[in-house]
C-alpha cells in the first residue's frame, strides 16, 4: 500500500506538471497572437503601400479626407461586384493543396489548444479529488 508521502509527491509532481503545460499553453498562445499580429501588419503595410504608390495624392489627404475618398470610390457597385468576382476566385483556389494544407494546419492547431484545456481541466479536478481524499 502506497504511503501518503508517496501520494503527495505524486500529486505535487502532477500538479507541477500540470503548472508547466498551462504555462507552455499560454505562451504557444502569445506567439500564435504575436504571429497574427505581425501577419495583420505585414499586410496592411504591403496593401496601404501599393495604395499609396498607384494613388500618390492620397498621402495629402487628412484623414476625413481619405474616408470620404474610399466611401466614395470603394464602397461603389461596380466595386463591390469586382471584389466578390475577386473574392469567389479565391475560394476556387482555396481548393489548391497549399491552400487546404494551411486551412488543415489551423484546425489542428485550434483543436489542439482545445485538447490540451480540456486535459488540464480533467487533472486539474483529477488532482482536487486526490487532495481532498488525501486530506
Amino acid at each position: 500500500m502506497p504511503t501518503i508521502k508517496s501520494l503527495n509527491d505524486k500529486i505535487e509532481a502532477a500538479q507541477l506538471e500540470l503548472r508547466q503545460k498551462e504555462n507552455l499553453l499560454k505562451m504557444l498562445i502569445q506567439k500564435q497572437k504575436e504571429q497574427e499580429r505581425k501577419d495583420r501588419t505585414k499586410r496592411l503595410c504591403k496593401r496601404m503601400g501599393l495604395f499609396e504608390s498607384l494613388l500618390p495624392e492620397t498621402i495629402l489627404l487628412s484623414e476625413e479626407q481619405f474616408k470620404t475618398f474610399l466611401d466614395n470610390t470603394i464602397l461603389t457597385e461596380s466595386a463591390k461586384n469586382l471584389l466578390s468576382e475577386l473574392v469567389a476566385n479565391n475560394t476556387d483556389i482555396a481548393t489548391s493543396e497549399t491552400a487546404k494544407s494551411e486551412v488543415y494546419d489551423n484546425a489542428i492547431s485550434t483543436e489542439k489548444r482545445t485538447e490540451i484545456m480540456r486535459d488540464i481541466s480533467t487533472r486539474s479536478a483529477e488532482n482536487d479529488k486526490i487532495a481532498k481524499t488525501e486530506g
